[in-house]
């Protein structure tokens, strides 16, 4: 018999030690579960956030807007022959890339053939004048004879009353009468014949003068032929391109060279609408006609353009002047066109490395408004989505709503919404809550470049 089996009581002894840690167990959960303690609290304060901040200035603001375009010269000559032959004489510098100054003989044309046809209108014009001379004395020698006739029919008329007195006296016969009659006709007929040549005479004149002012004008067409024969250069230029050679055969109409001017170079550079429009002082422009426009464009908008080369290392830079605004807006891009002007491209002043303006250069264009005095300005990288964070005097953020005025590169024109003098923030802040602790610290170089760029003397 087993030992269990023998001693049953301490069996159920053994079961109980077993059941009673568990139920034990179970009671204290249910206890915590309906009676829970309370969790613990920290003691630690808030914690101010430490961000970068400038006080804001009121300074005067320059507009500017950035453009850009390729260097065109001012005027551009084709040198077209205006008479044909051949091509006896071409200017020994005349090739692409070459300046030549103004009044430069750059070819010439064999004037024989137009020599020969001067020639030949001015025998035209001697011979009419020759003609003319040769009328003139037609007409004193028929004033002469008329006056010589005038006298005989005087006469005449004396000695047929003198013979019609003898017949009434029957002294003479009526046969001498009219005998005397008929001497009377004939120079009557004479007299007749001279005025009829004279009243000619002034038509005749008038032929002969038409002749020689046509003969004339034939003159100076055949004189300007032969000042057609020498290409001469009308200003400083740089050739562009040359299409002929000596001994070449130029014909009428041929463009024999092409030119470029190097007084003025002109660039288009083209500006957004809006841009554009930040520029200008809207009471300058007010009332102001297209004539007026015309010839004080540049007064009128108030606008200083700047050039600049960039190329590498090397910067270079140009004075310029508004010339006119472009007739269209690009309507793929929506700009508007400023062409600027730039005098004297070529010159290059002592100690200056910077190249000439040349021709198919790609610039940028700074275009600089009227100053605008007592801004208020931030730094356009401060604004989030429209909103400007704001420390308040005990070093709380506030989110404030901000209206522009207008925005230049990195500068934000305030029209409302901030005052000059209060502080805000112009690092990061995430997350951004509106009243929560700041550890404010100002940044008084963020604040100089600010005015700095506000002002037109720092980078754009």
């Amino acid at each position: 018999m087993s030992e269990t089996q023998s001693n049953p009581g301490k069996s159920i002894w053994k079961r109980l030690l077993i059941i009673v840690p568990i139920l034990i167990g179970v009671a204290f959960v249910a206890y915590n579960v309906r009676n829970p303690a309370e969790p613990g609290r920290s003691g630690a304060g808030e914690v101010a956030r430490k961000v970068r901040i400038i006080t804001v200035p009121r300074t005067d603001v320059v507009p500017r807007a950035l453009g850009f375009g390729t260097v065109t010269p001012g005027t551009v000559w084709e040198a077209v022959a205006e008479v044909q032959g051949k091509v006896i004489e071409i200017h020994s510098q005349l090739k692409s890339g070459a300046i030549l100054p103004k009044g430069t003989i750059l070819l010439r044309i064999d004037p024989a053939d137009y020599r020969l046809a001067l020639r030949s209108v001015e025998a035209d014009v001697a011979v009419i004048g020759a003609q003319l001379a040769e009328l003139a004395g037609r007409g004193a020698n028929t004033r002469a004879s008329l006056a010589i006739e005038n006298r005989l029919l005087a006469i005449a008329r004396r000695e047929l009353d003198r013979k019609r007195q003898l017949v009434r006296s029957r002294v003479a016969s009526a046969a001498a009468v009219d005998t005397e009659e008929r001497n009377l006709l004939v120079r009557q007929q004479s007299i007749q014949t001279l005025a009829n040549v004279l009243n000619l005479l002034p038509v005749e004149k008038q032929k002969l003068d038409a002749q020689l002012a046509s003969a004339r004008i034939r003159i100076a067409n055949a004189r300007r032929d032969l000042e057609r024969t020498i290409i001469t250069l009308p200003f400083d230029a740089r050739i562009a391109k040359v299409n002929v050679e000596k001994a070449q055969f130029a014909k009428s109409g041929q463009t024999l060279l092409i030119a470029d001017s190097i007084n003025i170079s002109e660039i288009s550079a083209q500006l957004p609408i809006d841009k554009m429009f930040q520029l200008l002082d809207p009471a300058r422009i007010a009332g102001v006609t297209a004539k007026q426009a015309m010839g004080e464009i540049e007064n009128i908008l108030g606008l200083t353009p700047i050039i600049r080369l960039k190329a590498g290392a090397l910067v270079s830079t140009w004075q310029g002047r508004v010339a006119r605004i472009a007739d269209r807006i690009d309507p793929r891009t929506r700009t508007i066109g400023v062409i600027v002007a730039v005098d004297n491209p070529y010159a290059i002043a002592a100690g200056d490395a910077r190249p000439p303006l040349a021709k198919n250069m790609y610039v940028e264009v700074e275009l600089r408004g009227r100053v605008r005095a007592g801004e208020t300005v931030i730094p356009r990288s401060a604004l989030r989505d429209g909103k400007a964070f704001v420390v308040t005097a005990d070093n709380r953020l506030q989110i404030r709503s901000v209206k522009l005025r207008l925005s230049l590169g990195g500068v934000a024109v305030i029209e409302s919404g901030i005052k000059a003098g209060e502080r805000i923030v112009i690092s990061d802040l995430i997350p951004a809550i509106d009243g929560m602790l700041l550890d404010p610290a100002a940044d008084a170089g963020a604040r100089a470049r600010l005015i700095a760029e506000a002002a037109g003397k720092a980078g754009f």
